[in-house]
């Protein structure tokens, strides 16, 4: 969700130019293979297909009776944003310091992810530790300094709860905050309960699986760029697949969820970082996220982040020759259309820019990995002023570009630079993206 630093050492030594091919860096090894199958827990039989008034979120089974008493006699610690709510935006925090009576718990701190427990700070922006002024519990921050609980932080909790929308991507950071705090409830003898919500992007899986040399917090474990889980699914996986079955994991299920048809279209939206204001953008990020990995603006600082991208230097003539390419490739559910805007902020702030916006036609056909590399691709090769964000720090095998961070892997700037289609770089995950598919199985719910 942020950009990652981009030092410019004082002297280097010359370096090949961004458009020659990376002939030497080769086919790199694809992520390690998902095991750990006698470690996974049988998953329960599916949910029963929506119907008109019959879903709940997780939240609200978790405070029928027999549920809430699962949490009697517990010191409960949150891990929450204001994506916490139920379908009438009743606060999750609110939700349970209400219910403390009634289910004999006591909540005893909050902890926030980027962007914090109210959602106030800016991507990248700092996160300290505070009191709550609305209800006086400690907030403990999970950003920065601090992305793994500690053992002083737990020191007063038995169970950890996390309630947030996630949207699928692997390079949104609260999957990973999710990862952290379940380590940390395993190690430290902690209960663990996810509340369970709606992947935006339903079952979509694309991308490349991360290789384990390029972990970070915009990607941690080896997974797709698009998980096609739901965040309980995902914690289910997570456990048995990376952390051996250690956590005392317990997931309130979603009633009435159907996973190829998730309700975000029918819940009131509430964003679940400042650049995901729609479920629109949403729908797009896991895609069009990669223009960070580009000097070139991916809509931040206007009305349509990552709907729409541009640059000053893309000319009218450009837009048209951007605008016909990826008409051309005929990819599902989305349409485009010129678009000039000045952004406020991030790249190229306060300058006008040509560039194009993305219109999601139909979400459930629209693919965001294999668009965002047509994007992609599209600009490297339309547009001569197109490059790396980090520039001539981004030329060789040997460097870690933010494109290599965001796709998991070296292969998908390789093929780029070496001149290959878009549907190559597709048609080279997909095997990846079918055993990773089988995987997910045993852990699905719904």
């Amino acid at each position: 969700m942020n950009p990652a630093p981009s030092p410019h050492p004082a002297a280097q030594p010359a370096r090949p130019g961004r458009r020659r091919v990376l002939a030497s860096l080769g086919a790199l090894p694809a992520g390690a293979v998902l095991a750990g199958a006698a470690s996974a827990q049988a998953a329960p039989a599916r949910g029963k297909k929506r119907a008109d008034g019959d879903f709940r979120l997780g939240v609200e089974n978790l405070l029928e009776p027999a549920a809430l008493e699962t949490l009697h006699d517990q010191r409960v610690g949150l891990i929450t944003n204001p994506t916490g709510a139920d379908r009438t935006l009743r606060s999750t925090i609110d939700l349970l310091v209400e219910a403390q009576g009634t289910g004999g718990f006591t909540m005893t701190a909050l902890f926030g992810p980027e962007h914090g427990v109210r959602g106030a700070e800016p991507a990248g922006g700092s996160v300290g530790d505070y009191i709550d002024e609305k209800t006086g519990l400690p907030v403990r921050s999970l950003y920065g300094a601090t992305q793994k609980p500690t053992p002083e932080m737990l020191a007063d909790v038995d169970v950890l709860v996390f309630d947030i929308q996630d949207i699928g991507a692997r390079f949104y950071t609260y999957i990973w905050t999710l990862y952290y705090a379940m380590q940390a409830a395993g190690e430290n003898g902690k209960r663990f309960v996810v509340l369970d919500r709606p992947n935006p992007l339903g079952t979509d899986i694309e991308g490349f699986v991360l290789e384990p040399e390029l972990s970070s917090f915009v990607g941690l474990r080896e997974i797709p760029q698009t998980h096609g889980l739901t965040v309980g699914e995902l914690a289910r996986l997570f456990n048995g697949e990376f952390l051996n079955g250690e956590v005392t994991l317990e997931v309130v299920e979603m009633s009435g969820y159907d996973p190829e048809e998730p309700p975000v279209q029918e819940l009131p939206w509430v964003l679940p970082s400042p650049n995901i204001p729609t479920p629109d953008t949403a729908v797009v990020y896991a895609g069009t996220g990669l223009i960070e990995s580009l000097n070139i603006s991916e809509g931040r600082g206007t009305t349509t982040p990552f709907l729409w991208f541009g640059a000053p230097f893309i000319t009218e003539a450009q837009v048209d020759q951007l605008l016909e390419t990826l008409r051309a490739a005929e990819l599902p559910g989305v349409l485009y259309r010129p678009m000039f805007a000045t952004p406020t902020t991030s790249k190229h702030a306060g300058v006008f820019c040509g560039g194009l916006q993305l219109h999601v036609t139909d979400a459930a056909a629209y693919e965001p990995v294999r668009t965002g590399i047509h994007v992609i691709a599209a600009l490297l090769r339309t547009v001569e002023e197109v490059d790396w964000r980090e520039g001539e720090d981004c030329r060789t095998e040997d460097d870690v570009c933010w494109i290599d961070k965001l796709t998991g892997t070296k292969r998908t700037r390789a093929m780029l630079e070496d001149g290959e289609s878009p549907e190559a770089i597709v048609a080279a995950w997909r095997r990846e993206v079918r055993r990773f598919e089988v995987t997910t199985k045993r852990y699905r719910l719904y």
